[in-house]
């Protein structure tokens, strides 16, 4: 099969008889299975999945609203294609950019192509300023030169999406997870973006707080995520040694000045040994903590928990 279409939704029931048939005229000549993920929904989406005549047509529903990053990692794991595309359920995303995204990965050996609404259609303030620096961010941060890292329409190999987690809410970096596994070779190419036509948009400003903590603990996993005492040890030291080093320097102070027959303050009075204190006690804390992340570390833990009402 040469396709896999992996589309997340929710509460997008008026949009998908239209974006089923735009699927379908725009991918003639490709074998190709789409993958509805219902995430929940309450409008009826289900039924209007189900009511869809059509062997290539699958879905997915879970039990309550999970979030994308849920909904695409179990749209990755039942995906067959050879090449599997993302896309959003509220016709912003155009399917007829599919076919030239597929042809970047075939031809130029691309391992993910991901998708740059260079003109978008949505508010200028509320979406595409913040965009802009939320991107900018990214750049700087994963050192992947994408200019739409959070573009929901990308085409990856499907090797791709069968070596990476997605979960949480890290659907926004799946770039910075593919260049994480050594998939290393991410192009981009600039799509056309549609006004919303139905419904509303499901996140808010709020998912530019949430996507750059989100990007913090993504660079932190991939730096110490599996060498936690590299960070928490190496912090815990330094912060000892300058706690020890100031004890050392007020003791030797005090000894000089009562040996000289000089006036001393007692080490007790002196505000700077409460600081050093705290910085031996931060430091030890600190070392524990790396003691305790190397043994969570060794231990895998499953993370994502959200449950499958139905398929087929």
């Amino acid at each position: 099969m040469d396709l896999s279409i992996v589309i997340p939704l929710y509460n997008e029931a008026e949009s998908l008889p239209e974006l089923k048939a735009w699927i379908d005229a725009s991918l003639k000549g490709f074998t190709y299975e789409i993958l509805f993920i219902d995430d929940g929904s309450t409008d009826g989406s289900w039924k209007v999945i189900q009511k869809m005549d059509d062997p290539a047509v699958h879905g997915i529903r879970f039990r309550r609203n999970y979030g994308k990053s849920a909904a695409l990692f179990e749209g990755f794991a039942a995906a067959q294609g050879d090449i599997v595309v993302t896309m959003d359920a509220d016709l912003q995303d155009s399917p007829e950019e599919i076919p030239k995204m597929v042809r970047m990965i075939r031809e130029d050996g691309y391992d993910l192509v991901s998708g740059w609404k260079k003109h978008r259609k949505d508010n200028t303030f509320t979406k595409n300023l913040p965009s802009k620096l939320y991107n900018w961010t990214a750049r700087k941060v994963t050192g992947i030169k994408l200019h739409d890292m959070n573009c929901g329409l990308k085409a990856y190999r499907a090797e791709v999406v069968k070596n990476i987690e997605v979960y949480g809410e890290m659907h926004r970096y799946i770039p910075y997870l593919a260049k994480n596994a050594g998939f290393t070779k991410i192009g981009e190419k600039p799509v056309h973006h549609q006004k919303r036509k139905f419904g509303t948009s499901k996140f808010g400003m709020d998912r530019f707080v949430h996507g750059f903590l989100d990007l913090m603990s993504l660079w932190f996993l991939s730096r110490f995520g599996g060498k936690p005492m590299h960070f928490f040890g190496a912090s815990g030291i330094l912060m000892f040694l300058v706690g020890f080093v100031m004890t050392v320097c007020i003791v030797v102070n005090k000894l000089v000045h009562q040996a000289n027959g000089l006036k001393y303050r007692a080490v007790t009075d002196q505000p700077l040994f409460y600081l050093a204190l705290l910085a031996v006690v931060l430091g030890v804390m600190l070392f524990l903590a790396g003691f305790i992340g190397e043994m969570i570390a060794r231990s895998s833990t499953e993370r994502n928990t959200y449950q499958v009402k139905e398929r087929f």
